[in-house]
Order: structure tokens, then C-alpha cells, then sequence
């Protein structure tokens, strides 16, 4: 099945391009000139070298001495002492919580250097996202404020304290408006905190705004059923899903949750039984969802509203006025197909929408309730906390400063100012607001203008709990010490409002002591030590009942397609646009964080910046190139106003035809050295409609004239035509396990060049299953933590010298009416590029048992142990690249500078600060040798060591590699081939089971599942 099918990382490499050509001649990038690295340049203009990360601000003093003291701390002890649970050399983990997921810690001697997913964790079973990995790392940015302020000078918290309250007291006298603008509030601890402040200051109102808001969803199941909540979505329970532009496994909701849900039906356990979900996406531009999904269908912004409309009609068998076809053929041939197949899995099924429409979002819930999704795929009474924000209230509350109503305004976790579609209007109405505080950790659009600025703890740093879903309540406890001089906000408000508590880490006992340790069955101190140790307490879930529709729909139908004739985009040059969320910056709270702008993006691969996504069929309509900078102008129909950005152009197979996509979280202004300018803030292209915000719009497009190179990581590696890819469909695997595996061809029916290694006790080796793999990147970033990889800045990136150990390959191939384009077929002779298949391939060092590497290196740097592990001695490495020459896979990095070690270059990217995040247990690498993926040597020898300490054989999963433990999906899985009952061992027997380049006999320690769709031709 497929064996002929073709496969290219970008358009570069399908159409040959010369530049592609004469790059991939060469294995390896040019050298920087040594005149150019001795004056800095590359990454930042001219700064030198060792003032990078440093000039990004990330550097040490106040972490020493919190991380020296005991955790958690009430008073102050010389290390002289040591604290009775730090040894040093010894890791101590911490449970907590990092958005809704409970995690735990790790910290060496003192300082918190690795976040793990929680494995009891009741959301993503030990899974975290790109995003929890990377967060360590901001407690160790030295932007950070470190002390109050007070009307823009430095200040003290005595000062600040009476200044507040003064200002309080007068404002509560004078009887105008307070109000708390918080972004989603799901702590029990942190909402009574606030509880309290009202009572005290009674008109004082919370407004819950989020940047990306899913209101439309909490006002839909309001007006449905009269529950203002969001659902908790049962994906793992749903045999058909069909998706309207949800990003239900990169940035929706609740997606590491997801994810693990998603491929309970489609993994090596549910494929064994010869079951498999089928996965139907509708959407505009390619996102991750999409990219692994079954179907894919093309649909314009304008045409979702009607596409939604056409599949209630065909599931109902009933006609919504205004109904009509979408004129999009195989989106309208796809609606009636799909609405047979979500007839036919009843109570199975599972309709979600990424829309923030309440319109839609209301005719969603019709057709669910027709399914009979409610109480099976969608659960209504366990459901989420995850987002709370009211768009109209938050819209109100602008008014209300307007109109010179609010003497006092509170930002906790809220940067409106940037993440308002109408910035200026908040910056305005501000000055209308006689006490401005914000609890702002680093300085934020938001907080230059507030006269307050009452800096938060880090998590890392704090004391609270969660309730991300309803009967889950999780606790927060702090890792190490304060850093600089802040304070928990909620302290703050209890400071402010005259608690009879006089910290609040009282005040989150008291909670727990008063309600929610009985919860779990625990109680006193004994049940707090328990809890702190767990993490979490589990409330047993309530029946989940089912819920019928009973609404009329005409007017909701009418509104739809209303609206979808003003999203229409008419003229030549204007095009329908959509916003969305990037995997790694997501809102962009995170701008200033190195690891994630470094990331690349999953379907683009583009690091360091935004772009306009754009079809291929557009581009040369329009005379584009990939890169050319185009002006995108948008006028909001709220004011009359427009507003402009200049972008470069990515060519994006797979997008729709007539539109643009772009990413939000970028174009700050007051992020930090690492975000600040980056990209462009498309905020303001988002409009206030029908009382929601709304991320679809219309754009007139313009040339600029430039033309920029993106700093993409996909095509600097071609894979000449080799079988790298191979996947099958799941009505061939059901008739033939094997298919596109290579069947029973294995390592020994090769001739070798190498005798054979004998492995007496271990052999590490590694499983991978493309089908579960869904390229969401955490483990790049969980790599790079662990194993001190090394950031090297956008314009390394386009020198093809970025240093990430693992990678995902993405791969596009052509579909065309459900068959695969063979390599024999010329690209003119296809329609266009849209209908394009995605798979996702992590590639690290793959430990050949006959590695050509080893054969080559000179002075004996790159070795192979007993244990079956290509190992690198670094300072035998002389920097002669024969290795990376000679490895098949393109998985060696090579140090062009001395990010660590070289006083010259010391702090280029990691500075004094941040090296308190290194991982005391890898070797940091220097100028000159190549590097590449170690098999967490590290943790290996550990797992021996506690094996032995504990005088037992060491078990199949004591070990973890840091992308094992990360993935939400256990797409990755490491043990010992010497060991037949491992979980490896039993995967790599797997029928699936196939070797990248296994022909070339150098026997690599990695093998892959081979992907499996489950397609319906008829729908392609």
C-alpha cells in the first residue's frame, strides 16, 4: 500500500528549487567569518556573543539565595546546616500545578530545573504540553520585577500598602466602582480571597476576561440547557469526531487532555483489536488537528456557519430556513456523507466547533443532542473550569471607565491593554481611573501605565490549588524561596482588605482543612502531608446525564448566515482571514520565553516570528513568493477604524483558497528582550460581534515590495526520495497487519559490514508510533531541558545551526480523490496543492547497532557501549564532522560557539541567571564538537543506581527518556530489547513495526509503527 507514494518536506524540495539544490550539496552550513564572531554578530545585530541572553535578560544573585534555603522556608538557615530533604547530588521532587494539570517538580539543591507531568494526574495521565516544559525556565528571567513600584519609581510594600488602602478607602467612601479584572480564576483558595475583598469594598465587581475566549461556548450551553459552563469532552469515547476549525489537540481547551483521549481509539492497543475512530476536520488553515485527522475538508470562515447549518438539516432530515448548498463541492458532498456516518455511530459520536460564536455554538448543541452525545461524548455536569471569561462584561467594563464610573481597577493575570482588540481604547479609558494596580510579575503593556505595580510570585514560587474540572482540586506548593522582593496577589488583597489571616499560606490550609481534604477522605495534618505528596484529591464523578434540545432554531440559523455573508471577502485583493493560536506562544503571555520561541511550529516549522499563511494557488495567482512582505489592512466595524500590519508570506499547502491565516501571542512591546518585536500583534484584527469576540475577519491586502527569510528548521535536511514514511489505511491493515511495514523483512536478512555487538543485559532501544505521534513538539522542549540544549536565536535557525537533539519531521504527501499522487506524476497536473495528507515523524539519534559514525570518527569520540547506546565522549571530539557526514539520518548537531563554556561567549544565550536551570547530571557542551541525542544516559544510570540502592532487579519502566515522559499520547516508548516481556519489546513485535533506512544495514535502535488513517475515500 503506498510503497510508491512521495513524500517532501516543503515545496523547496518537491519542486527542486535551484537554491534547495545548491544548499543540500553541501552537509553542512557555511562558517560565520571569525571576524563576525568576535564582534556578535548573527543573532542580534551587532551584541556580543556573551551579552545575549544576558542583553535578553535572563541572569543570578537573588536565585542563589533562595535556592540555598529550605523549601518550603519559614526562616532562614545556613547551608552550613544542610536542610534534612536536600542532599546534595539528590533530586527532591515537589507536586504542583501548572494549568489545571498536576506536576511535579524536580529541584536540585534548592532550584527547580525540570517540570514532570504528575502520572496519577486525572487530565493527562503524566502528559504535559511544550508549554509546562518551557515554564521552568521563566522563573529564572531576570525581567522579572523585583520590587513594588510605585507611580513608575521603586518602592516598598509598606508604601504600597498604604497607598492602596488609602486610596481604597476614599473610593469606597465616594461610592464609585471597583472592579478585579482577572483572566480564567479556577483556585478555590484564590476565589474566596476575592470573596473577601468585595465583602469588604462592596462595589467591587470581578470581570473574568481570557485573551482567547470561549465564551461563545458557556452562552450557547446557557441558552441550551441553563448550565453557563463549558463541557468536559470525552474524545476517548467518541467512534466518529468531527471537528468545525477546533484545535482540539494543539491549542482547544484542554489539549494534552485531549490528546491522550484521541488516541486511546487509534493507538497500537485500540489497532490490535482492529478498532480505530475516524477523525473528519473542517477548517480553513492547517492546524495540528487537521493535520492528523482521518478527512480533511477546506471550508472559508464564511462557509462554516452554512456547513453547520447543511449537517443539522442532513442529520435532522429537517431545512433551516435560508439553507442552500456551500458551493464547495466536496465540502457539500462531505456534509451528507458525514452526517451518515455520525447517524450511524449514535451516542458515539462527537460534533465540537472552534467558533466562539454563540449562533453556532448553539446549533452545535442541537445536533450533539440529536446524536445522543450528551452523557457519553460530552459531559455537562463534570464539567470544565478551565475558561470562565465573559466577553460582554469585560466590554461593559470599558464603558464603565469611559464614562468615568471606576475610581480603582485590579489586573491579575490580564494584560487587556495587549490583548484587547482595542488597545488604545483601554490606554485611554485608563486615564479616567484614579487607583490603576497590577499584579503583573514583568513588566506588560498593562502595567507601564498602571501607577501600582504589586508584582506576583512566580508559581514556582507560591502557595494555591486548582479545580480545573469540577471534583478536581489540585494544590500549588512552592519549589524554592521568593527570588526578588514580590508578593502572592492574593496575600496582597488580604493585606489590602484587612483579613483576620495573616498569610496566605493559613489561608490556603484553612480551605483545604475547612472543605476539601474531606473530599478525598483525608483530614488533618496527616491528610495535608498526604495531599502534598499526592498532589490532588479526586471527587467521585457525578452520573452525566443526557440532554435534550429543545430551542428554536430559526433565528440562530438566520444570525449564522448573516454573518457568514459579512465575512465574505470581495475584490481581488481581499481575502477572508483567520486568527489562531501557535502551539508554542499560544496567547503570548509567554513571549520572553527562548525555549518556545525557539520551537519550531508544528505544521510550518517556522521559529522566531508570525507569518501570513497563504495557498500555493493564491500565491502564484497574486504573483507571490514565500517571503514577500504584504501590508494586511482590516477595518473593525465596532469604531471605523482600520488597522495594518506588514507580514511575510509562508506558502501553505492545505490552506484555503481566498484566505490568510495568522497566528496571535506575537508583536509585543513590552515583553522582554527575547519577545519584544517579534512578529506582529494581530489582537486588533479580532471583532466584538453578537457579545463575543470573534476571530474571523476581512482583509485588502497590498505589497510591500520585501521580502524576508522565515527562519524555518523543515528543509534543511532532504531525504532524497528514500523510504522514510510509510503508513497504510486502516481497511488495509484490517486485512493485513503488516501492510506497508516491509512485512518480515528485519535487521539480520541484510548483509552487514560490521560484526555484531553482543548486549549480555541490556539493550536500550526505542518504540515510536507515527500513529500516536501528533507532532505537538513537547518533547523538543523537554529534551532541551533536560540535556541543556542550547538556544541559539532566529538568525542561527536560518544558518540550519539550531541544536534541538529530537525533532518532528513533518512530511506532506499529495491526496487526490483518496488515492495517492505517484512520483511519476507531474505537479502541473494537479489542481492545486490544498488537498494535501500530513504525517509527523520524531527523529533523534537512532543508536544503530552498526553505526556508520562510529566507523568514521578519527579519534574515537563517538563509541558504541554493551548496553547497545551510541555514546560521545565530547572532549575527544576535535569538530571534523565526519560523523554527521556519514549519518543517514541527519541527527548530529555541531556547536558553532561556545554557548557555555568559553569565557569570550560565555552568556550568549544561557547567562549566570540561567544557568541555575542546567541539569547538573549533563555535561554542558563546548565550541567545536558535535552533539546530538544521548538516550538520557543520565537518567539510565540513575535507574540502575536506585535499582541497586533498593537490591532489585531493575523493571521494565523504571527508566523514562525525558520525551517519553512528556508525551500526552505515549507515542514513545524506551526499554530493554534484552528483556522480551518489556513493553518495547512486545512494540517492536508489533506487525507494524518497521526501521527508517533499514536497507542500508546499519541497524538502527529505533523502530516505527507505521501511520494508519482511517479514511473514506469517498470523502477525500
Amino acid at each position: 500500500m503506498d510503497s510508491n507514494k512521495k513524500y517532501w518536506k516543503g515545496l523547496e524540495e518537491l519542486n527542486n528549487e535551484p537554491e534547495f539544490v545548491e544548499k543540500n550539496k553541501h552537509e553542512f552550513a557555511e562558517p560565520i567569518p571569525i571576524e563576525e564572531v568576535l564582534s556578535g554578530g548573527g543573532l542580534m545585530g551587532k551584541t556580543p556573543r556573551r551579552d545575549f541572553l544576558k542583553a535578553l535578560g535572563f541572569g543570578v544573585g537573588a536565585v542563589t539565595l533562595a535556592a540555598c534555603q529550605k523549601v518550603p522556608v519559614h526562616k532562614s538557615i545556613p547551608y552550613l546546616i544542610k536542610p534534612e530533604e536536600v542532599t546534595p547530588g539528590v533530586a527532591n521532587y515537589y507536586v504542583s500545578t501548572y494549568d489545571g494539570h498536576a506536576i511535579l517538580v524536580k529541584t536540585r539543591e534548592g532550584r527547580p530545573i525540570k517540570v514532570e507531568g504528575n502520572p496519577n494526574d486525572v487530565l493527562a495521565k503524566g502528559g504535559l504540553s511544550a508549554q509546562a516544559q518551557a515554564s521552568v525556565l521563566d522563573l529564572y528571567d531576570y525581567n522579572r520585577l523585583n520590587n513594588p513600584m510605585l507611580d513608575g519609581g521603586d518602592s516598598s510594600w509598606n508604601e504600597i500598602d498604604t497607598f492602596v488602602k488609602r486610596e481604597l478607602g476614599a473610593i469606597k467612601t465616594g461610592g464609585k466602582k471597583i472592579r478585579l479584572v482577572t483572566s480564567t480564576i479556577n483556585s478555590p483558595s484564590t476565589l474566596a480571597v476575592i470573596a473577601d475583598f468585595i465583602a469588604q469594598y462592596p462595589n467591587t465587581k470581578h470581570i473574568t476576561y481570557d485573551a482567547v475566549s470561549y465564551t461563545g461556548i458557556i452562552q450557547a450551553n446557557q441558552n441550551s440547557f441553563g448550565k453557563a459552563v463549558i463541557p468536559h469532552y470525552n474524545f476517548d469515547k467518541a467512534d466518529v469526531i468531527v471537528s468545525f476549525g477546533a484545535d482540539f489537540l494543539g491549542t482547544w481547551i484542554s489539549p494534552s487532555e485531549f490528546m491522550g483521549q484521541w488516541v486511546k481509539n487509534r493507538g497500537s492497543k485500540s489497532l490490535a483489536n482492529k478498532k480505530m475512530s475516524r477523525h473528519i476536520q473542517f477548517e480553513t488553515g492547517m492546524s495540528l488537528t487537521g493535520s492528523n485527522a482521518d478527512t480533511r475538508i477546506l471550508i472559508k470562515p464564511s462557509e462554516e456557519g452554512l456547513a453547520l447549518v447543511n449537517l443539522y438539516n442532513a442529520v435532522t432530515g429537517t431545512t433551516l430556513p435560508g439553507s442552500k448548498p456551500l458551493g464547495n463541492t466536496s465540502a457539500d458532498k462531505a456534509v451528507k456523507l458525514v452526517a451518515a456516518e455520525l447517524k450511524a455511530a449514535q451516542g458515539k459520536a462527537l460534533v465540537v466547533c472552534g467558533s466562539n460564536d454563540v449562533a453556532k455554538q448553539i446549533l452545535v448543541n442541537a445536533i450533539n443532542a440529536q446524536l445522543g452525545s450528551y452523557g457519553t461524548t460530552i459531559d455537562l455536569d463534570n464539567y470544565s473550569n478551565q475558561y470562565k471569561g465573559n466577553d460582554a462584561e469585560f466590554t461593559d467594563f470599558v464603558g464603565e471607565m469611559n464614562r468615568g464610573e471606576v475610581d480603582a481597577v485590579f489586573f491579575l493575570n490580564s494584560n487587556p491593554v495587549y490583548e484587547y482588540h482595542n488597545g488604545q481604547a483601554i490606554k485611554d479609558a485608563l486615564k479616567k481611573v484614579r487607583l490603576k494596580v497590577t499584579f503583573a510579575d514583568r513588566k506588560d503593556e498593562t502595567s507601564v501605565i498602571c501607577n501600582v505595580v504589586a508584582p506576583n510570585h512566580y508559581y514556582l514560587e507560591s502557595w494555591g490549588d486548582g479545580n480545573a474540572i469540577e471534583g478536581y482540586y489540585t494544590v500549588i506548593q512552592p519549589t524554592i524561596n521568593p527570588v526578588y522582593d514580590t508578593r502572592q496577589a492574593e496575600q496582597s488583597l488580604m493585606v489590602w482588605s484587612d483579613s483576620t489571616v495573616k498569610d496566605y499560606y493559613t489561608y490556603v490550609r484553612n480551605t483545604w482543612d475547612k472543605e476539601l481534604l474531606a473530599k478525598g477522605g483525608l483530614s488533618g495534618q496527616k491528610g495535608w502531608e498526604a495531599l502534598l505528596q499526592t498532589g490532588f484529591v479526586k471527587v467521585a464523578d457525578k452520573p452525566a446525564g443526557s440532554y435534550s434540545f429543545a430551542k428554536d432554531l430559526n433565528g440562530v440559523a438566520q444570525t449564522i448566515l448573516n454573518q457568514g455573508t459579512t465575512l465574505e471577502a470581495k475584490g481581488d485583493k481581499q481575502y477572508e482571514v483567520q486568527l489562531y493560536q501557535s502551539i508554542a506562544l499560544r496567547d503570548g503571555k509567554r513571549a520572553n520565553n527562548p525555549w518556545l520561541q525557539e520551537l519550531p511550529d508544528p505544521v510550518s516549522k517556522v521559529t522566531w516570528d508570525n507569518f501570513a499563511a497563504m495557498s500555493p494557488t493564491d500565491m502564484k495567482k497574486a504573483g507571490y513568493v514565500q517571503g514577500d512582505v504584504i501590508n494586511i489592512e482590516v477595518k473593525n466595524p465596532n469604531n471605523n477604524t482600520s488597522y495594518t500590519i506588514a507580514l511575510p508570506i509562508l506558502v501553505q499547502p492545505g490552506q484555503a483558497q481566498g484566505t490568510i491565516s495568522i497566528a496571535l501571542g506575537y508583536g509585543r512591546t513590552e515583553a522582554g528582550p527575547v519577545g519584544q518585536g517579534v512578529g506582529k500583534n494581530v489582537y486588533p484584527f479580532l471583532n466584538f460581534v453578537n457579545g463575543t469576540f470573534q476571530t474571523a475577519t476581512v482583509a485588502a491586502i497590498s505589497t510591500t515590495g520585501d521580502n524576508v527569510i522565515l527562519a524555518q528548521t523543515q528543509t534543511h535536511h532532504s531525504i532524497e526520495g528514500r523510504n522514510v514514511i510509510r503508513e497504510t489505511t486502516f481497511k488495509e491493515y484490517v486485512k493485513d497487519p503488516s501492510s506497508n511495514s516491509g512485512g518480515s523483512l528485519k535487521h539480520k536478512e541484510y548483509e552487514d559490514l560490521w560484526d555484531d555487538y553482543e548486549h549480555p543485559q541490556y539493550n536500550w532501544v526505542m518504540a515510536i508510533d507515527l500513529n500516536a505521534c501528533t507532532g505537538c513538539g513537547a518533547c523538543v522542549v523537554a529534551c532541551s531541558a533536560e540535556n541543556n540544549v542550547p538556544v541559539v536565536g532566529r538568525d542561527e535557525v536560518r544558518r540550519r545551526r539550531e541544536m534541538h537533539w529530537i525533532r518532528i519531521d513533518r512530511y506532506y504527501s499529495f491526496n487526490e480523490e483518496g488515492k495517492s499522487i505517484t512520483e511519476e506524476k507531474e505537479i502541473e497536473d494537479l489542481k492545486d496543492l490544498d488537498n494535501v495528507a500530513v504525517v509527523y515523524q520524531p527523529m533523534l539519534c537512532q543508536h544503530c547497532d552498526h553505526a556508520p559514525c562510529e566507523t568514521v570518527c578519527p579519534v574515537l569520540a563517538t563509541v558504541h557501549s554493551s548496553e547497545g547506546i551510541n555514546h560521545m565522549a565530547y572532549n575527544r571530539c576535535v569538530g571534523t564532522r565526519y560523523c554527521a557526514n556519514n549519518c543517514p539520518y541527519k541527527v548530529r548537531r555541531f556547536n558553532w560557539f561556545n554557548y557555555w563554556n568559553d569565557s569570550r561567549f560565555d552568556n550568549y544565550l544561557i547567562n549566570e541567571h540561567t544557568h541555575l536551570v542546567l541539569n547538573p547530571d549533563v555535561t554542558t557542551r563546548f565550541r567545536g564538537v558535535m552533539e546530538k541525542c544521548s538516550m538520557c544516559i543520565q537518567r539510565i544510570q540513575a535507574g540502575k543506581l536506585k535499582a541497586k540502592i533498593e537490591k532489585r532487579p531493575l523493571k521494565d519502566g523504571d527508566i523514562k527518556m525525558a520525551c517519553q515522559q512528556t508525551c500526552p499520547t505515549n507515542a514513545i516508548v524506551f526499554g530493554n530489547a534484552s528483556d522480551p516481556n518489556s513493553e518495547v519489546s512486545q512494540l517492536l513485535k508489533s506487525e507494524r513495526t518497521y526501521y527508517v533506512l533499514e536497507e542500508l544495514g546499519v541497524k538502527p535502535g529505533i523502530g516505527y509503527q507505521v501511520k494508519v488513517r482511517n479514511t473514506a475515500e469517498t470523502l477525500a
